[in-house]
């Protein structure tokens, strides 16, 4: 999933303090925020932007083509069938703690509708010098620039810093894209990288994997298959068997998921695979993908 210029954007929970916040923050980078919905509070204003009790509503005053949620666990089942029977079809999911049975049957309504689902448990997406939605910080020109770099994480914390160590190292990025930290994604991994592949600024990947589940190991097939360069890094490489560490889906179980078998897979699916973050820089150079930001 990816954003543009022309996207408008509804945030359900504007009238919340996270909600508020961010939006002016997402406005920063130029995101088209046309509307906000909380249920019982249509009617106001928040920041100059009009809020209304359901998307349902605010859909009949707005084109909406994209609804990020800051909403609680479990009213976010809700809120996003809300926002998909409204017509939006990029629905960005930040919430943590979603019930599994709710995460499937919003997955379910997504995919009748066409509808694209981000998260749950996504920190969001960035175009640099176009829009951000989420809680990543696009604001901020020593992290996010425009640029070639394509970037892909399950981990908002981590994708930061590799987008930090990106524009140290000269780069800018064409996208972010959070996939989320959760068992179970409305984008996995392999998702994204095609999303990317496709994307005709970005001419080279970075993928910031973690332990726990199959998604690295799903893409490797794919990778294989591209012509753009692909570096990745892998977190919680040292971490014990059955253990999680920091997202529900960072658990390694039954000898699947580990970072030595992701490692493996991409290596031999062509992806230079890093140590660390700082070494993102040097494996693009010597694939050939030279520093440089957008004008």
């Amino acid at each position: 999933m990816l954003v543009s210029e022309r996207d408008n954007v509804v945030v359900q929970g504007l009238t919340g303090r996270q909600g508020s916040f961010w939006a002016e923050r997402m406005a920063e980078c130029g995101t088209r925020i046309v509307a906000g919905a909380s249920p019982g509070k249509g009617g106001r204003e928040v920041g100059g932007v009009p809020v209304y009790d359901s998307v349902a509503e605010a859909a009949r005053q707005h084109r909406l083509d994209v609804s990020v949620l800051f909403v609680p666990p479990l009213a976010v089942r809700k809120a996003a069938c809300d926002a998909i029977s409204a017509g939006v079809r990029k629905i960005v999911l930040l919430t943590e703690h979603v019930p599994y049975q709710d995460v499937m049957h919003v997955l379910g309504e997504a995919r009748d509708s066409d509808a694209q689902v981000l998260g749950p448990n996504t920190a969001g997406l960035v175009v640099p010098g176009v829009a951000s939605v989420g809680i990543m910080p696009g604001f901020a020109g020593n992290i996010f620039r425009p640029g070639s770099i394509g970037v892909i994480s399950r981990s908002g914390s981590l994708g930061t810093l590799v987008a930090l160590n990106l524009v140290s190292a000269g780069y800018g990025q064409s996208a972010f894209i959070g996939i989320g930290g959760d068992p179970i994604l409305g984008t996995t991994t392999l998702d994204a990288v095609r999303e990317l592949d496709a994307d005709e600024r970005t001419e080279a990947v970075v993928l910031v994997g973690e332990i726990g589940g199959s998604m690295e190991e799903d893409a490797a097939d794919y990778i294989a298959t591209m012509r753009k360069p692909v570096v990745a890094f892998i977190a919680g490489r040292s971490a014990p068997p059955d253990r999680r560490m920091g997202h529900a889906g960072a658990i390694v179980s039954a000898g699947k998921g580990s970072g030595t078998s992701k490692v493996d897979a991409l290596t031999s699916a062509g992806a230079a695979v890093v140590d660390l973050p700082s070494g993102i820089g040097d494996a693009l150079k010597a694939a050939g993908v030279l520093p440089g930001v957008a004008v």
